[in-house]
């Protein structure tokens, strides 16, 4: 059998998985249980449940509603065999600090409404919302905030494209003493901002802040693996990460950023932020490398001796993209993300070389374990636990991660060379004192 008639086979047997509810159930207060955003009311079939408690999430749970049942009493029995007591109580009276929160968005207009609509009924008392258009083709997305959102929203524009790019411009832009990050395809939980500025307040040697992100919906095929695969969450229990007593279960720590959280759910100390450069205009979608500006930022931030903490009280919920095409741009996005944030922290930051080869045996390890092929005698892959690999991943997936790998060095190197072209030709506006990195997400 030829390599393209395996790959053919491969694609069809993952084609055909099934979709997957979503929804969220309370426990407490009477209990309630509610579709994930945008979804219809639950009914009979697999249900990928978030289970709260005191409105606070504290587990993810996958189970299936019997033709003819009631999902209530299905899910509530199903979560109250498997979920302890939950956290600690709400935030209540804490000081929170003034926050921006930068969206960077390119031609996704109808995406971006949602997420702000979701932005504006945040409970934090505080914030503002900076809309970074970036390298627009149409001026849908300025027509949309001038004249829906133009008392809270501030528009600004960069012509440069890239996602890191975008994000120091907002960052430039931003008056808040936090800057948060999100992306135009989340729909964010009305307490999200709170939970996630509120330990700077607590902690002062706080430089960044991470929190959950869930799957919006799970309707296609290709969001239903990518969850199963992992998805974005980082799972359900507090973490602060301390360079200056790095945790014993992380070997490769700093340089396994992709642990710490992902940048549609992120916030840093602003002035941290910008006295590292902010993100390497060099990195992230729409560049080159393909990807890694958020994690680049978070190992900036801790090689400077700041902490970061990760929060699962912070919630997004996150469109996955939905077709195998989007899946396969991914999966090489992501390889390729990956070791082009890890060049673009060594040329910035050379002083870090020596701990990176140090580590660098553990990383190829690791490496070969994110990228491994998990075959699976049923394609019917559903979400599972986070950080679980055990669940299906395609061969075709697999080689597209490792060739991604292989490319990102490459594309970063390349992407500094358009974007220096870009400067001196003047394209990047003020964007090019933002950003970031020496001289170039």
């Amino acid at each position: 059998m030829s390599q393209a008639t395996r790959v053919r086979q491969e694609i069809q047997r993952f084609l055909a998985i099934e979709p997957v509810q979503v929804a969220e159930l309370e426990l407490d207060d009477g209990g309630a249980l509610r579709p994930g955003p945008g979804s219809p009311p639950v009914t009979h079939g697999e249900v990928f449940l978030l289970v709260r408690r005191g409105g606070r999430p504290v587990a993810t749970l996958l189970g299936r509603v019997p033709e003819g049942a009631d999902p209530m009493a299905v899910l509530t029995a199903l979560a109250q065999r498997h979920v302890g007591a939950g956290p600690e109580p709400a935030l209540t009276g804490v000081t929170v600090p003034f926050t921006s929160v930068v969206i960077a968005t390119r031609e996704r207009a109808d995406r971006l409404a949602h997420a702000l609509d979701s932005m504006l009924a945040q409970d934090h008392p505080d914030f503002e919302i900076v809309v970074v258009d970036n390298a627009p083709v149409t001026d849908a997305t300025r027509v949309l905030v001038e004249r829906k959102y133009a008392e809270r929203v501030r528009y600004v524009t960069e012509p440069v494209p890239g996602l890191a790019v975008a994000h120091n411009t907002g960052l430039a832009s931003a008056r808040g003493d936090v800057v948060a990050f999100t992306d135009d395809d989340v729909v964010a939980d009305p307490r999200w901002l709170t939970e996630l500025t509120a330990p700077f307040a607590a902690d002062p040697g706080l430089g960044c802040a991470t929190g959950l992100i869930l799957p919006a919906r799970l309707r296609t095929p290709a969001q239903v693996l990518l969850e199963s695969h992992g998805g974005f969450a980082k799972g359900f229990t507090p973490r602060t990460y301390d360079p200056a007593e790095p945790p014993a279960d992380e070997p490769l720590f700093p340089f396994t950023a992709g642990r710490f959280g992902s940048g549609a759910n992120m916030a840093f100390r602003s002035g941290v932020l910008r006295a590292v450069g902010g993100f390497d205009p060099a990195t992230g979608a729409g560049t080159l490398a393909r990807g890694g500006d958020d994690l680049y930022g978070f190992v900036r931030v801790l090689a400077q001796g700041h902490r970061l903490h990760y929060t699962p009280q912070a919630l997004v919920w996150h469109h996955h993209r939905e077709t195998w095409q989007d899946l396969e741009t991914q999966a090489y996005g992501y390889g390729a993300g990956l070791t082009a944030y890890l060049t673009a922290i060594l040329v910035n930051r050379p002083a870090l070389l020596p701990a990176f080869l140090a580590r660098l045996p553990r990383g190829l390890a690791h490496a070969r374990t994110l990228t491994a092929v998990r075959d699976a005698e049923d394609a019917a892959g559903a979400p599972g636990g986070h950080d679980d690999r055990g669940h299906p991943w395609p061969r075709r997936l697999s080689r597209l991660q490792r060739q991604g790998m292989a490319y990102g060095p490459v594309g970063y190197l390349r992407a500094r060379r358009t974007l220096r072209a870009a400067l001196v030709s003047g394209a990047s506006g003020s964007s090019g004192a933002s950003g970031a990195s020496g001289d170039a997400r």
